[in-house]
């Protein structure tokens, strides 16, 4: 690593530093004058991640014969100023290192504010205002984006109202884009989002309720198999979940409307969840399938699209070696969890994934067009098994490992590159 980044990793450690002699300190005073008003806190994550590919993106990337690094640095400083009023901030760091071709864009931003944000709160409401992270439900559609090495976030504000067993948040807000440098990350992205999300919670624990939301989302510049534009899209949905006993289930629909460049906009999608734990059973495995399903474009020559956007949705939403996203598909997706031990969990799945539309193509992550439906006339993509093992060795310190395969279906090979993606890694991450 470069002398640069050494120095840059210092002052991130010094700033950590300072944040726990500030917290110790305000913690020291609150315990002289208990009640004046809450204690300050500081805490971070790092996150060490080693990741290998073979024939990345079906082997439409750049070889890769060593694999590379990702480091997650974050820092947070947290300073409620009295019952009322609380500010948060929140430091990032990552790099990339080795990986040929450089850095895709959520892998590096060597220094940036991540969240930095003031809280009102008085009574049932909280008014937030300033860069913040935003996630809803199950993260279908809004999302940290955990998976990749950059979290991402957004500029605006929030408004929450807790009543009894609801929770609604109205919120407005810009993307922020990741970029390389120090402090350079801009929401002037021509991306934005706004809207209103409420859960009721039907059991005290919180374990099972009804989520109903309504997301509006503009992109300036946006790409679909049928060509380029302006994109603004509504989308109203629900979502049925629980998450005790031993039959879980999560349950979503969304209907979107709106235009795109001159035409209209008529997509949906349906999504489901399902599990079984076999408590008695050594192990405690519990037997899921999920499966889902989102519009495609049925002809790009008219004048109405139909392709399901995912908007901010999950980097990992297949796993972490799928960069397809959940538009134009369908996806069967069986698994088996086992508790090893209470510090041990083993996770099994496999992916099979097809096209819904045949003259739409498949989407990448970001929003992009990964492969078009130009010249091919087959569904499916291919499957992907996997196997990812979860080692929590302290409350704090966690150990991660992940192996797949992407095998190359019938519209891959009529699509471009057809090799078989292999993908291995392993992370490390420290929360303090």
């Amino acid at each position: 690593m470069g002398t640069a980044r050494v120095r840059l990793l210092g002052v991130l450690v010094g700033l950590f530093a300072v944040a726990t002699r500030v917290d110790a300190q305000v913690a020291v005073r609150s315990v002289e004058d208990a009640g004046a008003k809450p204690p300050v806190s500081a805490g971070g994550q790092v996150r060490e991640q080693y990741e290998w590919f073979a024939n990345e993106e079906w082997g439409a990337e750049v070889p890769d014969a060593n694999g590379y690094w990702l480091q997650r640095y974050m820092f947070h400083l947290d300073a409620p100023l009295s019952r009322h009023v609380r500010l948060y901030g929140e430091l990032k760091s990552g790099i990339e290192v080795g990986r040929a071709g450089g850095p895709r864009p959520p892998d590096e931003d060597h220094l940036d504010l991540h969240q930095g944000f003031v809280d009102l709160s008085f009574g049932p409401v909280t008014v937030r205002a300033g860069r913040q992270e935003l996630a809803f439900g199950s993260q279908r559609l809004v999302s940290v984006r955990e998976g990749p090495n950059m979290r991402q976030t957004f500029d605006g504000g929030t408004v929450v109202v807790q009543r009894g067993r609801w929770r609604v948040d109205g919120f407005g807000a810009g993307y922020v884009s990741t970029d390389t440098g120090v402090f350079d990350d801009s929401p002037q992205t021509g991306r934005s989002l706004w809207g209103a999300y409420a859960v009721r919670s039907r059991a005290q624990d919180h374990t099972e309720g009804i989520d109903l939301y309504y997301i509006g989302y503009r992109r300036n510049e946006a790409t679909f198999d049928q060509g380029d534009g302006r994109e603004v899209r509504h989308s109203w949905g629900a979502r049925f979940w629980r998450t005790s006993g031993p039959l879980d289930y999560n349950f979503e629909a969304v209907v979107q409307t709106g235009r795109f460049a001159n035409t209209d906009i008529g997509a949906w999608t349906i999504a489901s969840d399902t599990g079984y734990r076999m408590e008695t059973f050594p192990g405690r495995p519990r037997l899921g399938l999920r499966s889902d399903i989102t519009s495609g474009d049925r002809d790009r020559h008219d004048d109405r699209l139909g392709t399901f956007n995912p908007l901010f949705l999950r980097g990992d939403y297949f796993g972490l070696i799928s960069t397809v996203a959940p538009a134009n598909h369908l996806d069967l997706h069986p698994q088996l969890t086992l508790n090893i031990r209470d510090d041990l969990v083993i996770n099994a799945i496999w992916l099979f994934f097809w096209r819904n539309q045949l003259d739409d193509g498949i989407y990448g992550i970001p929003g992009s067009v990964l492969r078009s439906a130009e010249g091919t006339r087959s569904r499916f993509v291919g499957q992907s098994p996997g196997l990812e093992a979860v080692w929590q060795i302290t409350s704090h310190l966690s150990v991660t490992g992940n192996a797949s395969l992407f095998t190359a279906g019938s519209f891959i090979h009529e699509s471009g590159p057809a090799s078989t993606i292999g993908y291995l890694a392993g992370w490390t991450t420290l929360r303090f």
